[in-house]
């Protein structure tokens, strides 16, 4: 018999949990799908009809503390969505905390956290609060999961002390292209930024670097700029020579993308030093996936992950890409190209056994 799954998310809109929900089901699990929304409620998620709870605000730390708090108080019929269920999976801490509330006596509660917001690593009393009702939190998980080898040994282990088990299920891409997309022929180097744009420190940098190559360095932007860190993305860089924003995109629009650019910009200095020094990037699997050489630091997670594979453009900072893209030759270019397609299948892609055994790993919980 299948195994039913209720799934809590922080934004039903969110890609990566569409992705998650498919490879549930495709793991052979039921899912019951609620969570917030940041735009629009979705008529469905991977074929399923979603529970909305409710619009969240992105960066309203307190806007989404009301939120969970009125869910807590009127939860309506996600009570009885969340006890049928064999397993509970909350997306991020403020959906554990719902989870914990509503789920009945010994039932199985996993933690999924694919992100470490910076309040979570200050000496601030919110900060403080805010891992204190995690520990709590942590006491009633049966499991963790986290999409990077750093979230577990340098926050889980190392801050919070955490001796439970911990799953690492990367950000992967659901499946290959038939055929990546080949590199542009001729013209500038060109380096994508695509996916969640958050980080003002590398629009800076890569439209000072497009603007300085005199034609040799182009740079195309595509995905979501955060409102909070970019009111007006388009508008800044309209008048920026060699940069392109394309806006939103589909997923279905990927390999005609990665098609356009050279390189991919899989390096983040949003919360600098913590969340981004850990992360491995859904763009790092991605551009890989795609054919694209992706840029990283040397120092941080994603950095290392390419150092293992042998593969990518790594530098000992940002600002270096442009001395490394002067003395690059067309010849390099390719062995840095045939490197990524080398790339084993399993290191980027899942496949149908991995959403199996993470079932399987769920209801072992």
């Amino acid at each position: 018999m299948a195994s039913t799954i209720a799934y809590l998310v922080h934004d039903l809109g969110d890609a990566a949990a569409a992705r998650r929900v498919a490879a549930l089901r495709q793991g052979g699990a039921e899912v019951a799908l609620a969570g917030f929304y940041r735009r629009e409620i979705p008529d469905a998620v991977a074929g399923i009809r979603p529970h909305p709870l409710g619009r969240s605000r992105d960066a309203r730390l307190g806007q989404r503390a009301l939120l969970v708090l009125l869910t807590l108080l009127m939860p309506g019929r996600l009570t009885s969505q969340v006890r049928r269920a064999d397993v509970v999976v909350a997306r991020n801490l403020e959906m554990l905390v719902i989870a914990a509330w509503l789920a009945r006596p010994g039932q199985r509660l996993v933690y999924e956290c694919l992100d470490i917001h910076r309040l979570m690593l200050t000496r601030s009393p919110v900060g403080m609060v805010l891992r204190w009702i995690e520990r709590r939190l942590l006491a009633r998980t049966s499991k963790v999961i986290v999409s990077s080898p750093a979230f577990a040994r340098d926050y889980f282990r190392t801050v919070q002390h955490w001796d439970g088990a911990i799953a690492l299920v990367e950000n992967k891409v659901a499946a290959l292209p038939a055929e990546p997309p080949r590199a542009p022929r001729g013209g500038p180097w060109t380096i994508g930024w695509f996916g969640m744009l958050r980080c003002r420190r590398s629009l800076d940098l890569l439209t000072d670097l497009a603007q300085r190559s005199a034609g040799r360095i182009a740079v195309v932007i595509a995905g979501l700029p955060s409102p909070d860190v970019f009111p007006d993305l388009a508008g800044e860089v309209e008048a920026r020579k060699g940069v392109t924003f394309l806006g939103r995109y589909a997923p279905e629009d990927l390999p005609e993308l990665y098609g356009r650019v050279h390189f991919a910009w899989c390096i983040d200095y949003f919360q600098e030093g913590l969340n981004s020094r850990w992360l491995l990037p859904n763009r790092l699997y991605e551009s890989l996936a795609h054919g694209a050489v992706p840029v990283a630091l040397e120092g941080v997670e994603t950095g290392r992950w390419l150092a293992e594979a042998g593969v990518g453009l790594r530098l000992a900072e940002g600002e270096a890409i442009g001395e490394a893209l002067q003395k690059l030759d067309h010849e390099a270019y390719a062995a840095l190209r045939d490197a990524v397609r080398a790339l084993p299948r399993e290191r980027i892609a899942f496949v149908p056994a991995d959403h199996r055994l993470l079932v399987e790993r769920l209801e072992a919980a």
